[in-house]
C-alpha cells in the first residue's frame, strides 16, 4: 500500500537587530512537503518526482539531486547507506515563503529535507540529531533552529575541523560559496559530529506580532554577506550586545515595554552596512518608532533582507500603511503580512 505523510516547516527571521547570526523568529509562513511513496512505479530518476507550487514554481529545479530539499534529503539517507529514494517516492511541495527575501526560505528548505529524509528511512532522529545534519549543509545556526525548534530561540555553533567540511558530498546550502557540493562520488558522505549547535528557546509575549513588509525584490544571503566589513570595532560589538543581552528579556514581558524594545532592537553590525542595497531602509528604521506609531514595538531589517520586520501589539495597518509609502517613494512595490510566532516549529504528520 502507498505510504503518505506530510511535512510542514515555518520561515524565519534572522537577527532580529542587535542579534547578528544569533537569534532567529519562526513565523507563520509554512513550506509544505505532501509525499507519497508507491512501490509499484518505478522509472523515475533518483526515484523521486517532484512537483512543485507557490513561490518559485517557474524556476526551481525539479531534478531530485539539484532541488535543494531532495538533495539535503539525499545526503541523510546516504549518510544511513541508502543511495536514493525508495521507488517511488512523489514530492508535492507547496511554498508560499518568498525566495531571497530574508525570510528563511533556503533554512525551510534544508529542514524540510533532513524531515524528508527521516521519515523516509524511518531512521528515528530526535530533532537535535536533525538539527546537526542541518547545520552540516547550513552553516548559520539562526534560520534553520528557529525552523525545526520553533518560536523564538538563541543559538551558537560550534567549530568544526576543517577535515569535517571538506568533502564533496556535502550539499551546501546558498547561503556559502559555489561550489554547492552534494557530488555524488560514490563515496558515503560524512556523517556529522554530535552536537554541532546548541541552542536555548526564549519566551514571547503573547501580545507581539510581526508585520512583515516584502519587497518585490530579491536579495541573496551571499550578496547581502559581500557589504559586511570584515572586522568590527570594539565600541559597535559591545553596541550591540548591550542590546541583546536587554532584548531577549523584554520580549518575554507583558505588557511589552515599547521604549525599552524599541532602542534594544538597534544595531550597528549590519543594518547600516545593508542600506546600500535596500532603497530606503535608512530612513524606514529611523522614522517608524512607537511615539509616530502607536503599538509599534521595534523595527529591524529581516535576516538578511530586503524583508523589513516589525513588532507590534496594534495598530498594523497603519504601521504597515506608512513602511509601504516610504517605499513606494523609492519606486519600491511591497506586499506585507501580519505573522504570528510558529511556537513548534517543524511538523511531520503520518
Amino acid at each position: 500500500m502507498p505510504r503518505s505523510f506530510t511535512i510542514k516547516v515555518p520561515c524565519s527571521s534572522a537577527n532580529i537587530g542587535p542579534g547578528f547570526d544569533v537569534v532567529g523568529l519562526a513565523l507563520s509562513i509554512w513550506l509544505e512537503l505532501r509525499v507519497t511513496v508507491d512501490e509499484t512505479v518505478s522509472g523515475v530518476s533518483q526515484n523521486c518526482e517532484i512537483t512543485y507550487e507557490g513561490e518559485g514554481a517557474k524556476d526551481l529545479p525539479r531534478e531530485a539531486d539539484s532541488n535543494l530539499i531532495t538533495r539535503t534529503a539525499l545526503y541523510v539517507l546516504k549518510c544511513h547507506d541508502i543511495r536514493s529514494f525508495p521507488a517511488t517516492t512523489f514530492v508535492h511541495i507547496i511554498n508560499p515563503i518568498p525566495l531571497g527575501r530574508g525570510l528563511g526560505s533556503s533554512g525551510a528548505a534544508v529542514v524540510a529535507g533532513v524531515m524528508l529524509a527521516n521519515a523516509i528511512g524511518r531512521f528515528g532522529l530526535s530533532r537535535e540529531r536533525m538539527m546537526d545534519y542541518c547545520l552540516m549543509i547550513e552553516r548559520h545556526p539562526d534560520n534553520v533552529t528557529a525552523a525545526m525548534m520553533g518560536g523564538f530561540v538563541g543559538s551558537y555553533l560550534r567549530e568544526l575541523d576543517p577535515i569535517d567540511m571538506e568533502r564533496k558530498e556535502i550539499p551546501l546550502s546558498e547561503v556559502l560559496p559555489e561550489p554547492a557540493g552534494g557530488l555524488d562520488t560514490g563515496l558515503r558522505p560524512p556523517e556529522p559530529p554530535y552536537g554541532i549547535g546548541h541552542h536555548i528557546k526564549f519566551g514571547w509575549a503573547k501580545e507581539v506580532k510581526a508585520i512583515a513588509i516584502i519587497p518585490n525584490f530579491e536579495l541573496s544571503t551571499a550578496n547581502s554577506r559581500s557589504v559586511l566589513p570584515k572586522t568590527y570595532t570594539a565600541k559597535d560589538m559591545i553596541f550591540n550586545l548591550q542590546r541583546l543581552a536587554v532584548l531577549t528579556t523584554a520580549l518575554t514581558r507583558s505588557p511589552p515595554d515599547a521604549d525599552l524594545i524599541y532602542q534594544a532592537m538597534q544595531d550597528k553590525v549590519h543594518q547600516p552596512y545593508r542600506k546600500t542595497l535596500i532603497p530606503g531602509l535608512t530612513e524606514i528604521l529611523a522614522s517608524v518608532t512607537p511615539k509616530s506609531h502607536p503599538g509599534l514595538l521595534g523595527i529591524c531589517l529581516s535576516g538578511a533582507g530586503p524583508t523589513i520586520l516589525a513588532l507590534a501589539t496594534h495598530n498594523f495597518d497603519t504601521i504597515a500603511t506608512e513602511i509601504l509609502a516610504r517605499f513606494s517613494k523609492e519606486g519600491v512595490e511591497c506586499a506585507w503580512k501580519v505573522l504570528e510566532p510558529a511556537y513548534n516549529g517543524a511538523e511531520h504528520i503520518e
